[in-house]
């Protein structure tokens, strides 16, 4: 496998276990990047742009990140909080009286951050042309009743975060969330990501589908706990129900499931820039703009919801909206905070060595939280900053 682009001296592991994921871990085409106090030190790609095809991955490929999107769309509240336009200690139904319904009435902007808002199901799941609806999406999520008492525990809002977040960050500006990304985060940052792709960046875009791990040597097929594979089995339960809140699954190669806007869950991006954004939320980068204060760093960061997470089964930790290094999520220490997306992408910060990372693939596992290929990435870079 050819790989391309640069890395900088010191970083030689991210490399190495970058190319070690196509020889043995069934790598299709993905890309890389890492930066260390505001400048790029690892930029790679490989393979091919599409999972299924055999043109070649180029600079500046971009794929659907799925999860990863949510990360964004924590920023983009944050920098409302930033900015005095958002409280997160009001209620939601302060900004949106419609949200009150059904026993939300003291559902605060931090319980939704934090995957405690109890909403992470609903009873009439959306088509995917009903989801790109974002009145439809929100009205859904509105009428919701919660399945447990907002603000007392916590479970991964896997879908349902798309119309929390994004009428959320409609109703205090007055636009849609994929323009004030565009506007607020995108733009100043110069980071090639969107929520809600233009129809000129179409041709851009690799093909992503499902892959199988290899069942080759040094390639360990990990078997889910029984809890947690009881859970996906069961149809009735809030895991099922929470990732089925779109159903049919929507086609994620489809230029109208790309062109709509749904935080949760189809930002799509270059690996350089999900790094970018990172990379700007923790201080200056290369002909870019910060984004957030010191006092926002540690705001995203600081334990927000953490122990058995109702959707995943699993222990998770969540700062407010990012996930926070842990067993399900690990990043690159305890003060980091990013998004890994669902089968693949990753993207975090980590404010106490100064450093944002960035991964994009178009070969989708099953796993959720701890992609194979992306750890392998994450422990290649703590050997390079001696923190292994």
């Amino acid at each position: 496998m050819n790989v391309h682009g640069t890395v900088a001296e010191g970083f030689e592991p991210v490399g190495e276990a970058f190319a070690a994921n196509f020889a043995r871990l069934g790598e299709r085409g993905a890309a890389v990047a890492v930066y260390r106090d505001g400048h790029r030190v690892v930029d790679l790609w490989a393979g091919t742009r599409d999972v299924d095809g055999t043109a070649p991955w180029e600079r500046g490929t971009a794929q659907v990140v799925r999860s990863a999107t949510k990360g964004v769309a924590a920023a983009a509240l944050l920098l409302l909080h930033q900015r005095g336009l958002l409280d997160l200690d009001a209620p939601v139904g302060a900004y949106w009286p419609e949200f009150k319904a059904a026993g939300k009435e003291r559902t605060l902007v931090r319980d939704l951050l934090a995957h405690r808002a109890g909403v992470p199901v609903l009873d009439r799941p959306l088509t995917p042309e009903e989801a790109a609806d974002p009145d439809l999406g929100a009205a859904a999520v509105a009428a919701q009743a919660p399945v447990w008492e907002p603000g007392t525990d916590h479970g991964y809002h896997a879908q349902t975060y798309s119309w929390l977040a994004g009428e959320l960050i409609r109703r205090v500006t007055g636009r849609p969330a994929g323009e004030f990304v565009a506007a607020g985060i995108t733009a100043p940052t110069g980071a090639e990501m969107w929520l809600g792709l233009p129809s000129s960046e179409q041709s851009r875009v690799g093909r992503v589908g499902p892959v199988m791990a290899p069942e080759a040597a040094g390639a360990l097929k990990v078997r889910p706990k029984r809890a947690v594979a009881d859970a996906y089995a069961d149809p009735d339960s809030l895991t099922r129900r929470a990732f089925a809140a779109i159903t049919p699954l929507p086609d994620e190669n489809a230029p109208a499931y790309r062109a709509a806007a749904l935080p949760a869950s189809n930002g799509i991006a270059t690996a350089d820039g999900l790094a970018r954004v990172y990379a700007s939320l923790i201080g200056e980068v290369d002909g870019g703009t910060r984004l957030f204060t010191p006092q926002t760093v540690e705001l995203a960061r600081a334990e927000a919801s953490a122990g058995p997470d109702r959707v995943l089964v699993v222990g998770t930790r969540f700062g407010l909206g990012f996930m926070l290094h842990g067993p399900a999520s690990p990043l690159l220490g305890p003060g980091s905070f990013g998004h890994p997306g669902r089968g693949g992408a990753l993207a975090f910060a980590d404010p106490d060595s100064g450093t944002a990372f960035g991964y994009v693939t178009n070969g989708f596992r099953g796993g959720v939280t701890a992609d194979p290929r992306a750890q392998s990435l994450v422990r290649a870079l703590r050997e390079a900053l001696g923190r292994g």
